[in-house]
């Protein structure tokens, strides 16, 4: 017999029908006429900036969906060191793993909107909704090929290679919604946070990046973001085809 969430005659689904982000988020494999049982098994939290999300190692009793803000997600050693391991944007998925605790940690880097689902919820839905447990299996298979993706970086691209990789993958990720602006690349994390994840030092990324705006490839704006100015460089640049 499946386990049913028990809905309360007044659960306010307002937040649901509102959402901008459900149609890219996983939350788009429960139907409309359906959307009491996703609001009971979620609730949503706004985090300040420099909130810990996720603590690497303790016990995976909740997940979130991003649905506003920026969300670093990081790996750490003994001694303190960090390795900033990728950037959660809207609509990712965070905290699935097949153990008991979390392997990694995770901390806002804005101001992020999350929908918290806690481990008994989801188990419910992942029962009750095969579609949903299908988008979370298309997410976590995302995820690999991420993973995958910054192997590459770190093992085999030079400086100017990750940078460009990095500002083309934000631009495909986050695209503007304001028409004449789709280039517009969102920076919200520092320059200590981009060189940490791409293994280079703060110098060279910040050497990198005038040396893009000099050649004309990317432009600055005025809300800490990058303007993409050819896309097509920075794709020759990315896949190591253009060395200029």
């Amino acid at each position: 017999m499946r386990r049913r969430l028990v809905l309360n005659g007044g659960e306010d689904i307002h937040r649901c029908l509102v959402c901008e982000i459900r149609d890219q988020s996983v939350c788009n494999a429960i139907d409309d006429n359906e959307l009491a049982i996703l609001a009971k098994a979620s609730k949503q939290l706004s985090l300040p900036p420099a909130t810990t999300l996720i603590e690497e190692g303790s016990a995976a009793q909740a997940f979130y969906n991003v649905t506003a803000g920026t969300v670093k997600l990081f790996k750490s050693l003994p001694d303190g060191r960090r390795q900033i391991t990728g950037f959660a944007d809207v609509g990712h998925f965070l905290g699935l793993t097949n153990a008991g605790t979390y392997s990694f940690g995770a901390e806002t880097v804005n101001t992020v909107q999350v929908c918290r689902f806690m481990r008994p919820q989801l188990e419910i839905l992942l029962n009750d909704y095969p579609l949903f447990e299908r988008r979370l299996l298309a997410e976590v298979t995302d995820e690999l090929a991420e993973a995958q993706e910054q192997m590459l970086l770190l093992g085999r691209k030079t400086a100017r290679e990750r940078v460009a990789s990095f500002l083309l993958a934000r631009m495909v990720h986050r695209p503007c919604q304001v028409k004449g602006e789709e280039n517009i690349v969102s920076l919200p994390m520092t320059r200590v946070d981009i060189a940490d994840y791409l293994g280079l030092t703060i110098e060279t990324v910040s050497r990198t990046i005038s040396s893009l705006r000099r050649e004309k490839i990317i432009a600055g704006t005025d809300h800490h973001g990058i303007r993409v100015l050819s896309p097509t460089r920075l794709q020759g640049l990315a896949s190591g085809q253009e060395h200029s």
